[in-house]
Parts: C-alpha cells; structure tokens; sequence
C-alpha cells in the first residue's frame, strides 16, 4: 500500500484535473456530452485503482482531510456571490424550480419504496436508495443510516447509504451532459455561444478574472469567517428539531455577511475573487471525491440493490427531460436547469454546478440557471428533504 499525505493527495487531485483537461480536450465524445473535467479524471483515476488492486493487491491510500474544508469553502462563496437584490430577480423561477424539486423528492422515495418491494428487499433500503442518500448526499445517507441502524434494526445500513450516494455522485456527473445535449436541440442556443457577460461568477470557471492581492486576502477573510460561525451554528443545532448540515449553515453565513456589509455601507464584496477561490475549491474537491471512490465496494452491492439505483438513474433523466424542462420554460436557461438537477438530484450540488459550467463553457451563458439551482440545491433542498423523509417514515410499512 502507499500511503500519500495531504501533500500528495492535494498533487493527484491538480493532476486529476490537468488529466481531466486534457481529456474532455481530446477524447471527442466527453466534450460533446459535455461531462464536467473533475469527472472524467476523477473517474479515470477511480478505474485506475481498481485495476491496481484487482490485479496486483496494490492499493493507494489518500488524505483526504483537505475534502471537507475545500466543499465548506464552495458553499461560502455561493454564499458571498448571493446578492439578495439579483435573487429578487430569480423570484418566479426559484419557487417554481423548488416547487419541481419537491416533486422529484416525493417521486424518488415512492420509486424507491416500489422497486424495494417489487426486489424483495426491506422499505428501508428504497429510502436509503431513494432521496437520503441521491438527494440528500454522503452527509444525509450517514446520518440517516445510523437512525435506521439504531432505532430500526437495518443491517449495513450506513454502508448501504454510502454507497448509494457514491453511485450517485458519479451518475450525476455522467448524466448531466447528455442530458443537456438532448435538450439542445429544441431550444435557440446564445448568439455565437457568447450569451453575454455572465451574471453569476461560477458560470465561466475558465474566465480571466484581474484581482489583486488586498482583494484575495480580504476574501480569504470573509471565508473564513463563513466557516467559523457557519460550524459553530451547525454545531448548536444539533440534535434540534433544527439540526442543519455544516454546508448550509456556513452558506447561510455567506449569505447575510454579503448582504449585511453591503446594506451597513462597509464592504462590497469583491465577486471576482469570490469566483476564483470558489472555483478552484470547487474543482479540488470533486477531484478528491471521485479519485477516491471505492469502486471495489460498489461491485459488491447486492444485484437488487445496483436495480434500485439504476432505476432511480432512469427516474432523473425522465424527470429532467419531461418535468424540469418543460416546467421551467421549456428554453436554454431551463436546459442548463435540467443539467444541474441530475446533479444534485443524483449527487451533490458541486456536481450540479460542474454540469453547468461543463454545458455554458460550451454553448454560452445562462444566468437564471446559476441563480436558481445553488440556492435551491445548497439550501433548501436540505430542509424539504428532511420534512420528506419523516413524512414517508410515518406510513405504515415502517411501523413494523
């Protein structure tokens, strides 16, 4: 085994993404499905090691202490780029693509439940293969899966939530460009793939962005900031009705910080900067994510289980296509919507927002789409997915 320090898990994950570069660069067909650089490195590197270790019982161990502060660090810029006055714009739009993913939510439990059922398996396990552990993440699947183990009894169930969420992680970067693609080709696409200057700093990862020195260390302290009190919240909350996760309390922060200083008069926040370290800490962590996976464990989930996931992997792209879509306008902007949605519908919202900036590098901007889906995907998707799941936890299956 070798076993690499924070120093070179943090060298494999640039490389990750110089490699994950170079591919979608080269290799025709991931630019034209537009999958996300981190993604497909990512994934190389995943396959990599379970050749490794299949083949020659070798196997590669990451520090991965630096994964958890790099995904609070996106979350605070989201937080800092929200501007209450340019969300006010959303307005319509934000509630209507709430209002779609509630739907989704509710849709994914009750598929979960009736291939449960249909596979032979317990209800629990279409839960934890329904919006715990796609919706919610790795985060939501362990914190539910030790509920279930404690208070319900459901063997391996932390196992089977993160594994679950890992399938999900790598779908929903998969499925996103395609799904996107398809989706092309009913809408008018920006003149000239330009769209105009983006509105929203994560739209354009590849942008040259002039900052300075003062305006970065400035930031750096605003982030900071961000993850000291979003934590100390997170903390405070739990065990409350109230319980958050630590990502949406530090967004939360970034959001009345930006909002706060700006209403004072004190401080505009500089999005440029803002962008730059949101981006790069976007890309570093899903880098981490994927070249990580123990893709050894996911070939060892039970065939009724791998049924379940690949059922809900339908699920999203049916969704995306014939509900988010149309719902949201049936446009360009609903196009990119729709990528984000397998995202975070399947994965994460890092995921929702790679698939964007995988699909606007490519055909032009789409400000509402990077207005609507991090807001919705990073905090209230949180808080509806935990009124959902103890609804569905009240039906009479679970009350054996």
């Amino acid at each position: 085994m070798l076993e690499l320090d924070v120093y070179g898990t943090l060298v494999a994950a640039s490389a990750v993404l110089l490699v994950g570069q170079l591919l979608v660069t080269r290799v025709r067909w991931l630019s034209a499905y537009t999958i996300p650089e981190p993604v497909a490195g990512g994934l190389l590197v995943a396959l990599l090691m379970l050749a490794l270790r299949s083949g020659f019982d070798f196997q590669v161990q990451f520090d991965t202490n630096l994964s958890a502060p790099l995904m609070l660090t996106f979350f605070a810029c989201i937080g800092l780029n929200a501007d209450l006055a340019s969300l006010r714009k959303g307005g319509r739009p934000l509630l209507v693509f709430l209002g779609v993913v509630l739907g989704f939510l509710v849709l994914q439990n009750v598929t979960g439940l009736l291939l449960a059922t249909a596979l032979g398996q317990s209800p629990f396990f279409g839960l934890l293969a329904g919006s715990i552990a796609l919706s919610g993440g790795h985060g939501t699947g362990v914190a539910w899966g030790r509920v279930f183990s404690e208070q319900h009894g459901v063997v391996a169930a932390t196992e089977i939530a993160l594994a679950c969420a890992t399938f999900g992680l790598v779908l929903g970067g998969i499925l996103g460009g395609p799904v996107a693609k398809h989706l092309m080709r009913r809408v008018a696409l920006p003149a000239d793939g330009a769209g105009g200057p983006p509105e929203n700093t994560f739209e354009k990862p590849h942008e040259v962005r002039l900052i300075t020195a003062p305006a970065l260390i400035e930031t750096l302290a605003l982030i900071s900031i961000c993850l000291l009190a979003g934590q100390a919240i997170a903390r405070a909350l739990a065990g409350s009705l109230l319980e958050l996760p630590a990502f949406v309390c530090v967004l939360f922060v970034g959001v009345v910080l930006r909002n706060g200083l700006a209403a004072l008069g004190w401080y505009d926040v500089f999005e440029r900067a803002v962008s730059v370290l949101g981006n790069v800490s976007l890309a570093l962590f899903l880098a981490m994510a994927l070249m990580t996976l123990r893709l050894w464990e996911l070939s060892a989930l039970a065939l009724p289980l791998l049924g379940l996931l690949f059922g809900q992997a339908l699920l999203m792209v049916a969704y995306a296509v014939f509900v988010t879509f149309p719902v949201l306008g049936r446009n360009y902007d609903a196009a990119v919507i729709a990528a984000g949605h397998c995202g975070f519908g399947l994965g994460a919202t890092p995921t929702a927002i790679a698939n964007m900036q995988a699909v606007t590098d490519r055909f032009g901007s789409a400000p509402l789409a990077f207005l609507v889906v991090p807001m919705v995907g990073a905090f209230f998707i949180d808080i509806a997915n935990a009124i959902v799941i103890k609804l569905f936890l009240a039906l009479p299956v679970f009350s054996g």
